[in-house]
């Protein structure tokens, strides 16, 4: 008998995008809870934006003060985002954002910037592409991985299985996702405790025989101290293949400057 393994049902592939410099303005802003909130940014420069992977990561500029000046605005302190969604040909994009306690220049932009705001957008430079059909998916996350895990969840088809955990401060601050009906959707709250604990702590607390049957796309995103318990799980407890799991750190407390790996 053949001890070929056979063919995953599906594989991640990186794909590079067109790096472009684009100027915008703050359009709108919804607040979703009082620590999360959603802005719509518009202008001629974002027709023809594209993201192609959930996981994307584009980098936002914010001004200090007023400015037009491309060259002004690239020097503005700059943070990563995940797009959420996007109008290639109107001209529009929106963006989520998790306001920590930490608040950095990004999150006070997105709380309280005047409407007309000048922002600058580059990349995203590539993406990490889903191809095939997993036969069930993973993804866990706090608030800052919201986007990517809203975005992969509309990947899914109607018949997708798997479960989706998102850690977030308590019960008013639920961020849905909208998932097919065999994809259990839950939620972890950490109360005071430090970010991504909670998560971690639920990640650890699956044993082996919680893995879904079949190939499985794993993600797991929060806070950075999060990863050491999305690998055990995923790669130790789970035996998935490396080359089949997300796992990364968006955020790290105490340091604003940090972006996640690529």
């Amino acid at each position: 008998m053949s001890s070929v393994k056979s063919a995953s049902s599906f594989r991640l592939e990186r794909q590079p995008l067109d790096l472009r410099f684009r100027r915008a303005a703050l359009a709108a802003r919804t607040w979703e809870t009082s620590t999360y909130v959603r802005v719509r940014l518009e202008g001629g420069d974002l027709r023809g934006f594209t993201s192609l992977g959930s996981d994307d990561h584009m980098r936002l500029f914010f001004p200090t003060e007023p400015t037009d000046d491309l060259d002004g605005i690239r020097q503005s302190p700059s943070r990563e985002y995940t797009p959420l969604v996007w109008d290639a040909e109107a001209g529009w994009l929106e963006v989520e954002f998790a306001l920590h306690g930490d608040m950095g220049v990004a999150a006070p932009w997105a709380a309280s910037a005047p409407l007309g705001s000048t922002i600058g957008v580059g990349g995203p430079r590539g993406s990490m592409l889903v191809t095939g059909r997993p036969d069930a998916w993973f993804l866990a996350g706090d608030e800052t991985a919201v986007p990517a895990i809203r975005r992969f969840a509309a990947l899914m088809d109607a018949d997708a299985v798997g479960r989706i955990l998102v850690e977030v401060t308590d019960g008013a601050h639920e961020l849905p996702v909208t998932a097919p009906g065999g994809v259990d959707v839950g939620f972890v709250h950490r109360g005071a405790a430090f970010p991504g604990t909670a998560l971690a702590a639920a990640l650890d607390a699956l044993s082996p025989a919680d893995r879904p049957e079949g190939d499985v796309f794993g993600f797991v995103a929060a806070e950075q101290g999060v990863v050491k318990s999305g690998r055990r799980l995923l790669l130790e407890r789970w035996a998935l293949a490396s080359d089949q799991i997300v796992v990364k750190g968006y955020w790290k407390s105490g340091e604003a400057e940090y972006h996640a790996p690529h």
